[in-house]
C-alpha cells in the first residue's frame, strides 16, 4: 500500500512513527543494537495463511513468543485445533484468530481464545465471538451510573447566561426554539451566544 510512496518517519527514543501526510500509518519499537531486526508476525499472516506449513518454524512466530504476543493460551488452542482439524486446517484457523488482533485488543483475543478452548470451540468465528463479548463486557459500566465520553460537559448546549439549556429545546420547531451555538464552535467566544 505504501510501496514507492514517500512517507515521513519521526524517530523517538524508544519507538519510531511513520506518517503518510498527517496520518499515522505505523508505529514500531526502536531497535538499539546495530544490524538487529524485528519481524512483526502480523506482517506475514496473509502469506502464512496460504502456506500454513511454514508457520511453526517462522522466525516471526519465535519473536512473537519471546515478546509475549504469542501466549501459552495460543499454543494450547493451536494444539487442540491441530488435533481436531488436522495440521494444515488447525494452523489456518490459528492464523485467522491472529488476524483478529487487527480489529480487537490483544487481551480480548486471548480472553476469547481461553473461553473458546474451555468450551471446545476450535474455530476462528467462535474465538471472534468470545473476544467481542470480552470487549463488550469491559466497555459496560460496572455500576448503575451512566458513562459519558471524555469532555462531554464542554459539548453541552449552553444558555447565553451560562446555564445548560434543556435537552428538548433542540428538537422544537421554528421560532419557539432558541438557536444556540455549541461550546467551542468556530465564531463563538468562550461563552456561547445566540445565533442571529
Amino acid at each position: 500500500m505504501y510501496a514507492d510512496k514517500r512517507v515521513r518517519v519521526v524517530l523517538h527514543a524508544s519507538h519510531l512513527v511513520v506518517y503518510d501526510r498527517n496520518v499515522e500509518v505505523a508505529r514500531h519499537e526502536r531497535l538499539i543494537a546495530k544490524g538487529s531486526c524485528r519481524l512483526g508476525l502480523d506482517h506475514y499472516l496473509e502469506a502464512l495463511i496460504r502456506k500454513p506449513g511454514a508457520f511453526p518454524g517462522a522466525t516471526a512466530l519465535e519473536q512473537a513468543r519471546s515478546a509475549g504476543k504469542f501466549t501459552p493460551v495460543h499454543d494450547a488452542w493451536w494444539a487442540q485445533a491441530r488435533k481436531v482439524h488436522g495440521g494444515r486446517d488447525g494452523t489456518r484457523a490459528l492464523i485467522e484468530v491472529l488476524l483478529l488482533n487487527r480489529h480487537l485488543a490483544h487481551e480480548h483475543v486471548v480472553a476469547g481464545l481461553a473461553t473458546a478452548l474451555r468450551a471446545g470451540a476450535l474455530t476462528a468465528d467462535a474465538v471472534a465471538l468470545e473476544a467481542r463479548k470480552a470487549a463488550q463486557a469491559e466497555d459496560e459500566p460496572t455500576t448503575g451510573a451512566r458513562r459519558h465520553p471524555a469532555g462531554w460537559q464542554d459539548r453541552m448546549i449552553r444558555h447565553p447566561r451560562g446555564s445548560p439549556a434543556p435537552w428538548f429545546r433542540r428538537f422544537l420547531p421554528g421560532p419557539r426554539r432558541p438557536r444556540y451555538r455549541w461550546a467551542g464552535q468556530p465564531g463563538s467566544s468562550g461563552r456561547t451566544s445566540l445565533r442571529r
